[in-house]
C-alpha cells in the first residue's frame, strides 16, 4: 500500500471511532503520558488540539495545567512556508482557525517558544510501524519545524507521537527525510526504540 492509501484507511479508521470509544482511548492516554513524564517539573511541552479524529489531547491538556507545565500549542508560520510556530497555550488563550479547519491560537510573538526550547514534542501522526516510522497528514508541517533538530541531532525536546492503536500499520513507505520517532504512545502502550 502506498502512503496516500495508508493515509486514507487509517483516517477513515479513526473518524469512524464512536464518541465512546475516542474518550476512554483519551482517559487511558493520558495515563500513559502521566506515567511517561512523571519526572519532569515545570517542563515547556508543545502539544497539539485534536482535529481529524486524532486522539483527543483535551484531558491531557488540562491534566498538564494541573501540573503547572506550560503548554504550547503548533500555529502556522506567518511569514515562513510550512513551518509552524508553538505558542503558550492557557485557558483564555485567544483562538482562530487556520486554513484547514484546525484549531489555533492568535499569534503573539512575545509567546512563541523556539522549537529547541520545548522539552517535549508531542506530535500528531496518521499511522506509524514497529520501528517507529510516523507517516502525517501530508503537509510537511513538522518535518520542515524539526528538520533543524534531526539535522543538528539536538537533544531537546523529546520528540513523542501519539496514536490511537488502530494506527499501527504493518509497514509505513519512508522517505529519504522521514526521521524515526524514539517513543510513540497510545492507549494501550509506550512504544519505544533505541536511538539510531
Amino acid at each position: 500500500m502506498n502512503r496516500n492509501d495508508i493515509r486514507k484507511n487509517i483516517r477513515d479508521l479513526r473518524q469512524n471511532l464512536t464518541p465512546v470509544q475516542q474518550q476512554d482511548a483519551a482517559k487511558k492516554i493520558k495515563l500513559n503520558i502521566s506515567q511517561h513524564l512523571e519526572n519532569r517539573k515545570n517542563a515547556r511541552i508543545g502539544i497539539y488540539i485534536s482535529n481529524d479524529g486524532e486522539i483527543d489531547t483535551s484531558l491531557i491538556i488540562e491534566h498538564l495545567w494541573q501540573l503547572n507545565q506550560h503548554i504550547y500549542v503548533p500555529l502556522i508560520h506567518p511569514f515562513c512556508k510550512g513551518n509552524l510556530l508553538f505558542q503558550r497555550y492557557e485557558k483564555n488563550s485567544p483562538m482562530s482557525v487556520n486554513r484547514y479547519g484546525i484549531v489555533e491560537p492568535k499569534l503573539d510573538c512575545s509567546q512563541v517558544c523556539p522549537v529547541e526550547q520545548l522539552d517535549v514534542l508531542f506530535t500528531p501522526l496518521v499511522a506509524f510501524d514497529l520501528s517507529g516510522n510516523r507517516l502525517g497528514m501530508g503537509g510537511g508541517y513538522y518535518d520542515r519545524t524539526l528538520a533543524k533538530y534531526y539535522r543538528e541531532k539536538l537533544n531537546q525536546p523529546e520528540v513523542i507521537g501519539l496514536a490511537h492503536e488502530c494506527q499501527l500499520v504493518e509497514q509505513v513507505p519512508t522517505e529519504c527525510w522521514d526521521v524515526p520517532l524514539k517513543t510513540i504512545i497510545t492507549p494501550k502502550r509506550c512504544y519505544q526504540w533505541p536511538a539510531k
